[in-house]
């Protein structure tokens, strides 16, 4: 196990108190700032070739919308819309590991800066203040 420096120590304690302090629909907006940011090294890893590390991300990104899909409340009518989505978003994942496919990668990671920008406007109509958006 690598040893922390003082510095590393503390951004890791910098984002355990952010992730332990946020409200639910921060903790949404980080999980979909993750998908993102793993799509973006997924793509990047695809266009040098290095397979183990898209495959990581991808994973890393399928395991997010697998936690989303997980926490939908079907008693309301929206959380269908979400599961449609997710499911669809979830698919294309599969299909761009599988291809290692930047066109897919590329497009899921629209579709996903599409659903947080709509996710902090929806925080924003609700008067949940949206740090770093």
């Amino acid at each position: 196990m690598p040893v922390l420096t003082t510095q590393q120590k503390a951004y890791a304690q910098y984002k355990n108190n952010k992730i332990m302090s946020a409200s639910k629909p921060e903790l949404t907006l980080m999980l979909y700032d993750g998908a993102i940011k793993f799509l973006n090294i997924a793509d990047f890893a695809i266009e040098k070739n290095d397979i183990f590390k898209a495959h990581e991300n991808i994973v890393k990104t399928e395991k997010i919308i697998e936690y989303l899909r997980s926490t939908l409340d079907m008693k309301y009518p929206v959380a269908q819309d979400f599961e449609n989505m997710y499911s669809y978003i979830a698919r294309r994942l599969v299909e761009a590991n599988i291809a290692k496919d930047r066109e897919i990668v590329a497009e899921v990671n629209k579709h996903m800066h599409a659903i947080r920008d709509n996710w902090v406007e929806v925080m924003k109509a609700n008067h949940v203040m949206v740090k770093d958006a």
